[in-house]
């Protein structure tokens, strides 16, 4: 893209809401980090800011822009983490069940975070069974998954545990699921020209935390890879290949955000109903801890969890970016995680309208929105479909970080995120919002559909 000639006011201005945005992150990541803060970075060495309020005030309508697209033209995506949910526990009794919220756990499995061998052995003592345990020594971390004792609910298992040591981090193992879908293109289209935002060089990288990427299809062929999980066995998913494609793919026409990087893709599904826990995903994150990867997207969203925050607190703290979907479950619903994590680069959808989906989350753990609807992403087997929903939007804003961060580092983190941040559309209130974050960017990442439409004859 090329820059616009120096301005000074505009210059000022620019610095001014950038400063702003960094403050915030640094102050809200440096007075707690619980989950309420929702966003936050290491404190950086800045000049003295005045500082932007810790909650966001009500949002209200604004006239300069269209409202949000009307419900019923849309993919339904809503309901989509809900379906998804109600599937697992139908279909899987044995092995998945829900914890007192409705959401999706491994069935008599307990996660102890770091737990001391006295309180192990208290467990055991209690009936428990130790079922297996890991250390991870990068983000400083071990945990233990016990069973519950015979005949005990797994909810009362963990009540008994808490009660045991009010001091012990011990929760459920819960399952996280995708943030977006991908039909296939089926509607004639015109042809239209499409740019990728900047260029990317061999040297960077960047990680992805999905279900398995299809390395068969064109988009992904020539992509340096390098996997992680299923014990070394490639088992392709639909989602993991469709995001894979935004960040790395390649194929004519169709180029990801980031084609030349190195991905570094941990599968942590492997076509498992009970795949995708808080346990899978704090290993990846360990290895990509291990493998000094900058950026790691996590396009996957489900409810708070004490060992999963650990593990992306520990992963900010040494100067990771980890970028996250907010998720499709409405404006009014609660947050979602990892995205809503302090620290987490939370990301929102748009449509090419530049109006927010109106199934994308709200709140203060959103950080940046980007294209969120109308992308050619890669799909299983071959052939490219269209995609929607924030899932589809963060590996956009990852890529994008991945080229500004080569390496894990706090300051170095904060500048790429600055960097970032200074390509942003403000959109709704002026200044950050619950809508859309810092503002919009990677708008000319996105591939249009019709582009590539032929490829899927």
């Amino acid at each position: 893209m090329t820059p616009r000639p120096p301005n000074s006011f505009r210059c000022l201005r620019q610095a001014g809401r950038i400063a702003l945005f960094a403050s915030l992150f640094a102050a809200l990541l440096s007075s707690g980090g619980a989950a309420q803060a929702q966003l936050g970075l290491p404190r950086m060495n800045l000049p003295q800011l005045p500082q932007l309020p810790r909650e966001l005030p009500a949002l209200a309508p604004n006239p300069a822009l269209p409202g949000p697209l009307p419900l019923q033209n849309t993919v339904p995506l809503q309901g989509l983490r809900l379906a998804t949910v109600s599937e697992l526990l139908r279909n899987h009794v044995d092995v998945i069940e829900a914890d007192p919220a409705g959401e999706p756990v491994r069935r008599g499995e307990v996660l102890l975070v770091s737990p001391a061998a006295a309180v192990v052995a208290a467990a055991r003592a209690m009936g428990f069974a130790i079922d297996r345990e890991q250390a991870l020594p990068t983000l400083g971390l071990s945990h233990v998954v016990l069973q519950a004792p015979p005949g005990v609910p797994t909810a009362e298992a963990l009540a008994r545990l808490r009660a045991l040591d009010p001091q012990l981090e011990a929760d459920f193992n819960h399952l996280y699921t995708r943030s977006g879908e991908t039909p296939a293109i089926s509607t004639p289209m015109g042809d239209r020209r499409a740019v990728t935002e900047g260029a990317a060089s061999g040297a960077r990288r960047v990680g992805l935390i999905d279900g398995g990427v299809d390395r068969q299809h064109p988009a992904l062929r020539r992509a340096d890879m390098r996997t992680w999980g299923c014990n070394g066995v490639a088992v392709p998913s639909i989602h993991g290949t469709a995001v894979a494609s935004l960040m790395v793919g390649r194929d004519g026409a169709f180029s990801g955000v980031l084609a030349d990087a190195l991905l570094h893709a941990a599968d942590i599904y492997c076509d498992r109903p009970a795949g995708g826990s808080a346990e899978d995903i704090a290993a990846a994150l360990a290895w990509m801890a291990d493998e000094k990867v900058g950026v790691v997207n996590i396009s996957l969203v489900g409810p708070p969890n004490r060992f999963l925050e650990r593990a992306v607190q520990a992963m900010v703290r040494k100067g990771h970016l980890v970028v996250a979907a907010v998720g499709n479950d409405g404006p009014a619903a609660p947050p979602l995680y990892p995205a809503a994590y302090a620290g987490v680069v939370g990301v929102t959808g748009v449509a090419t309208t530049r109006r927010v989906l109106p199934e994308a989350a709200q709140g203060p753990q959103v950080a940046l929105a980007a294209p969120g609807a109308e992308l050619a992403v890669a799909r299983l087997g071959g052939g490219y479909g269209v995609a929607r929903g924030t899932s589809f939007a963060a590996p956009l804003v990852a890529g994008l970080l991945a080229q500004r961060l080569e390496a894990p580092g706090t300051l170095a983190a904060a500048t790429a995120l600055q960097r970032v941040v200074e390509l942003a559309q403000d959109l709704g209130d002026p200044g950050r919002d619950a809508v859309f974050g810092a503002g919009l960017v990677g708008e000319r990442a996105r591939i249009a559909p019709e582009l590539v439409q032929a490829r899927s004859r």
